[in-house]
């Protein structure tokens, strides 16, 4: 049986390459060869145990490759074609999708509900940092890469991308906004470009890295705060005369900046939360108005399937957003381990890496 190389969860504090098979390709399935993937924070909660998957697991899930096998009743591809495809991977045909939720393909079962049904590769399947990757429902999630586009180029796209695009999308960003970004991660500057592609016209960017908020003014901030040096809720309500920003993007995942970004929104704004939390949350009873302050909180797992795929890359096509500084470090597959040392610990000034078997 033919093996390949792939990074899997050990336990708790580990991940390590091990040999596994290259998987069997099922008749709506096709069996892409990696060529470029990458770490995401995430695969960082996976790493600490704070999100639970299956020992062995292959992890990632943001993949750019080439098909090497079809299966037998998949259509309109051809083998040798250059592909990415979304870390959600919807069916087309559950009643998440038919409802328009394609994120949670699959988290409605008889049993109760699960959230994150439609995030497949990493979680509930094996996932892209491996030699090979097997992907389902190839028809509603492959997606090709046009000939002038890099790996790098595109490779934010499958999460990343998709992911910071929806804080805004899905807080109501629109022309002439004032919206307050809380971290800087790659999560957190793709929600940046997504605030300024959807029309805001005042960006306040959260930081306490000086290097990251240098990232968020090239891709679109208009001021900074250096949450290190000055209380970013005082210094935005300052910025905006008082006022309060018309949205908040939360892109952390934790207790300090979800508050934050309460205690800025204006009445009735609305709280965009992307960050992945691994303990409970507290809302203060005085921002949330005791309930009456017509706020909207709202929360999103990465929009995927191919026409998602296709809109993110048709934008790195047209010039309109440059996110080429994101990939600050790159790694052979072989180097895996020691990439998630760098990326876990946030050393080097590390945003994202590429990782190439």
């Amino acid at each position: 049986m033919s093996k390949m190389m792939a990074a899997v969860f050990a336990e708790p504090g580990r991940i390590v390459l091990e040999d596994k098979p290259i998987p069997d390709v099922g008749p709506l399935d096709a069996l892409i060869r990696i060529t470029t993937t990458t770490i995401c924070g995430t695969d960082v909660h996976i790493l600490k145990g704070e999100y639970p998957v299956n020992r062995g697991l292959t992890i990632g899930h943001e993949p750019v490759g080439v098909i090497e096998k079809l299966g037998s009743a998949v259509q309109g591809y051809h083998e040798g074609q250059r592909v990415i495809a979304g870390a959600i991977t919807p069916s087309g045909h559950s009643n998440a999708c038919l409802c328009g939720m394609h994120s949670q393909d699959g988290a409605g079962t008889m049993h109760g509900w699960k959230a994150m049904g439609g995030w497949r590769f990493g979680n509930t399947i094996d996932g892209a940092q491996a030699e090979y990757l097997l992907v389902p429902d190839a028809m509603a999630n492959l997606s090709p890469i046009p000939d002038h586009l890099t790996d790098e180029q595109v490779l934010m796209c499958p999460d990343i991308m998709s992911t910071g695009f929806s804080g805004a999308e899905r807080g109501g960003v629109s022309i002439g906004d004032t919206v307050a970004i809380f971290a800087q991660g790659p999560i957190g500057l793709c929600a940046t470009a997504g605030a300024r592609l959807s029309g805001a016209t005042t960006i306040i960017a959260v930081d306490r890295l000086p290097d990251r908020l240098d990232v968020a003014r090239h891709i679109g901030a208009d001021h900074v705060i250096d949450a290190s040096k000055h209380d970013p809720v005082a210094a935005i309500m300052h910025l905006t005369d008082g006022r309060g920003v018309d949205v908040a993007i939360e892109a952390l995942g934790i207790q300090s900046t979800f508050e934050a970004a309460l205690r800025v929104l204006r009445p009735g704004g609305a709280l965009s939360s992307l960050g992945v939390y691994s303990s409970d949350l507290t809302i203060p009873l005085g921002p949330f108005a005791a309930g009456l302050g017509d706020h909207r909180i709202i929360t999103t797992l990465c929009p995927g399937g191919k026409e998602r795929m296709r809109r993110l890359m048709e934008v790195v096509a047209s010039d309109r957003v440059d996110l080429t500084a994101l990939v600050t470090h790159r790694f052979s597959l072989a180097e895996i381990e020691t990439a998630y040392e760098l990326f876990a610990n946030q050393l080097d000034g590390v945003l994202k890496v590429a990782i190439t078997p």
